[in-house]
């Protein structure tokens, strides 16, 4: 009779916990952010001690599975409508190599070691830093790579400086600019940061799209 009820919990709670990650999104199943990986373990905590303890009610389990599942649906929304949400619980990305330069600075402050960069690199058929121009170590933990162009010409990355109205200040220190500029120049277009949805600068030029713009 127990293996019996083993067996069937474990069917149950395979069909639910896919349900569960089918109700919260494609994006749980390519990647993991913090909020995530944290809403992963707990369930599978939960789901194992629940197969273990066939005496506990099987309700025990599904409503706090239920409650995760919500509370993960309800962060995705508040982190797509805030931009500061987002960033609190998710971190924003890292350049770690510009213009074919290892930024050294931010590795340490990442806790990235050369090793996981080498490692992170190999893992992209890319054994020569040589031919990186830019890497991003992304809030996931992957990292980005950009190579040079067949003749390794040094292109400019589009960088964002503002997104969904929020004025990157971490761009423009990159570019070497203020935010007194940046004001400037879109108070010459008649517009403000709050009016816009994404600005990126490449070539020394600052190409924007505004809020309207976007359905």
């Amino acid at each position: 009779m127990e293996l019996f009820t083993v067996l069937f919990r474990t069917l149950f709670f395979y069909f639910f916990v896919l349900f569960a990650y089918r109700l919260m999104g494609k994006r749980e199943i390519g990647q993991l952010g913090v909020i995530d990986l944290i809403v992963s373990i707990l369930i599978a905590e939960l789901v194992a001690i629940s197969i273990e303890e066939t005496e506990s009610p099987i309700y025990l389990t599904i409503i706090p599975i239920a409650l995760l599942v919500f509370l993960e649906i309800g962060f995705a929304y508040v982190a797509i409508k805030s931009r500061k949400f987002r960033i609190i619980f998710d971190g924003k990305p890292s350049l770690i190599i510009c213009n074919g330069k290892i930024n050294y600075k931010e590795m340490v402050k990442q806790r990235y070691s050369l090793d996981d960069l080498l490692i992170s690199l190999r893992q992209q058929g890319i054994k020569d830093l040589d031919i990186v121009e830019y890497a991003f170590l992304e809030p996931n933990g992957e990292l980005s790579v950009f190579k040079y162009n067949i003749f390794k010409i040094k292109s400019s990355y589009p960088m964002p400086l503002i997104l969904d109205g929020c004025i990157q200040n971490s761009s423009l220190k990159h570019i070497k600019k203020t935010e007194d500029w940046l004001n400037e120049e879109l108070s010459s277009k008649n517009l403000s940061s709050k009016d816009i949805f994404y600005a990126f600068y490449k070539n020394k030029k600052i190409y924007i799209i505004k809020k309207t713009e976007v359905k």
